[in-house]
């Protein structure tokens, strides 16, 4: 998909409410994580944010250089109405592989998951997600530990950890990768946390 299809395609999925994805608070591995924080000046980076509870509850907390991307309007203006101060300049509407920037964290949180499971797709991501972070900044999230099925419109997409750390390896330092202890009820047993450093 081009970017003006991938933006009428997740914006329909807002407009009809099919976001099983979204659980409508911050997802307690993330939150957890964060809590572990203290330099309030990292710069973050929460790519397909959708309604971005993460980035709210990082805002709460003092994180003021946390930016939200989507490649749809629809959730970074809900974000907005539930958050009117923070800055508009950190709400980015835009194709993440066309994004430039540096940042020392990058949250992943369903983001991963949403794209067609190509090689191709998974390499990029990684590649790129290592090009926006700052020397030695971390990749930090879950991922689904789930089976692939061959329906290529079935999201979230899963995976493995080995596939996973195939893609990760080549640009990353791995921290920790191991089954989630704390995720929401839902999803016990079906995700992996992982604390990635830039190379």
């Amino acid at each position: 998909m081009n970017k003006n299809s991938l933006e009428k395609y997740w914006t329909q999925r807002y407009q009809d409410q099919n976001t099983g994805w979204d659980i409508g608070y911050a997802s307690t591995p993330i939150k957890e994580y964060i809590d572990q924080l203290t330099d309030k000046k990292l710069t973050l980076l929460i790519p397909g944010a959708g309604n971005a509870y993460e980035a709210e509850y990082l805002w709460e907390q003092g994180f003021t250089n946390t930016f939200v991307m989507d490649i749809s309007k629809m959730p970074l203006q809900a974000f907005k109405e539930r958050n009117p101060d923070f800055p508009q300049d950190q709400l980015l509407l835009t194709d993440f592989f066309q994004h430039r920037g540096k940042y020392d964290l990058i949250l992943e949180q369903t983001f991963f998951c949403s794209f067609v499971p190509t090689h191709k797709n998974r390499n990029v991501y990684a590649e790129h997600i290592a090009k926006l972070l700052k020397p030695k900044g971390k990749l930090v999230g879950v991922w689904f530990d789930i089976p692939l099925t061959g329906d290529m419109e079935k999201r979230p997409f899963g995976g493995s950890k080995e596939e996973y750390l195939n893609y990760l390896k080549p640009y990353f330092t791995i921290k920790t990768f191991e089954r989630c202890y704390n995720s929401i009820s839902p999803r016990q047993g079906n995700e992996l946390f992982g604390i990635f450093e830039k190379k």
